[in-house]
């Protein structure tokens, strides 16, 4: 009886042996579960390319991995991946050559892109410009020959807003399926890098004469022109430096009060969050 106990026992632990390799053979296949998203919605595994400046740059907290970075955030809070293309110091002039580095290490493998620039052609007083030219053409309307003025984008320049016209041009041809997202420049007050970097709080205009204020507006107005999404970031998420009190959202009162904190950061992610809910993650 007892031979006949022992073997049955010495099978069930073959069984129960043979049971975790197969687990664990199996689990070896498979990634580690990624954590559930705050809330679960369409941006849930979607792979979002983010394009900007210092405030979007991984490195801005020092520890080179964005952890305390908006986009991070949006990965918590959304369950998105991301992709980051941004470096400090950026202007609208630098999103085309970006765009092509994303193009050239992911190609198409991508959803989203989210753009987040403007405040740094403000602070180096870069003309605005103006979206078209205008010429008048004889044309056939409804069998009739008629004149009517006709417009062009400019592509030519160095304008804000040539500029947008040629990484939109570039977007609408070489990413003609994905989605793609503006966010306008938040409110920004006095900063000091050093001697030669020091810049003004937003109630003072550039040396052209133009406020904070213009910018959002091309963002704004790029909406219509290129039919973008455009999340009014500057407006929604509160942020506002021109107060002391809102030290606890920004870098350091009386050094940097133009980059948000992690706080900051948090306050903006969530913002953007609940933006993105009302858009499609992919098309």
């Amino acid at each position: 009886m007892k031979t006949v106990v022992s073997k049955i026992a010495a099978v069930a632990a073959l069984l129960v042996l043979c049971s975790a390799f197969s687990a664990d053979a199996a689990g070896k296949k498979k990634a580690p579960a990624a954590p559930a998203p705050e809330i679960v919605s369409q941006w849930n595994g979607a792979r979002v390319a983010f394009l900007g400046d210092s405030i979007t740059e991984p490195n801005q907290f020092g520890n080179g991995n964005g952890q305390q970075v908006y986009w991070n955030a949006l990965h918590r809070i959304l369950g998105l991946e991301y992709y980051v293309y941004a470096v400090s110091g950026y202007r609208t002039c630098h999103m085309l050559s970006m765009a092509q580095k994303l193009m050239e290490e992911r190609g198409q493998d991508i959803d989203c892109l989210l753009v987040f620039i403007g405040t740094n052609d403000f602070n180096c007083a870069i003309e605005p410009g103006e979206w078209y030219t205008t010429s008048y053409d004889v044309v056939n309307n409804n069998g009739q020959t008629v004149g009517r003025t006709h417009r062009d984008f400019v592509m030519e320049g160095t304008t804000v807003k040539a500029e947008l016209n040629r990484f939109m041009a570039w977007i609408k041809h070489n990413y003609p399926t994905k989605q793609v997202i503006f966010l306008t420049p938040i409110h920004r007050a006095f900063a000091t890098f050093g001697p030669d970097n020091v810049q003004p709080d937003e109630r003072y205009d550039n040396s052209l004469g133009l406020f904070i204020d213009d910018y959002v507006e091309i963002i704004k107005e790029l909406a219509t022109v290129w039919a973008v999404p455009v999340i009014d970031l500057g407006s929604i998420c509160g942020l506002y430096p021109m107060e002391p009190e809102q030290e606890q959202y920004f870098q350091e009162l009386g050094r940097d009060m133009l980059h948000p904190n992690p706080a900051g950061h948090e306050r903006m992610a969530y913002s953007i969050a609940y933006q993105l809910l009302g858009y499609p993650a992919k098309f």
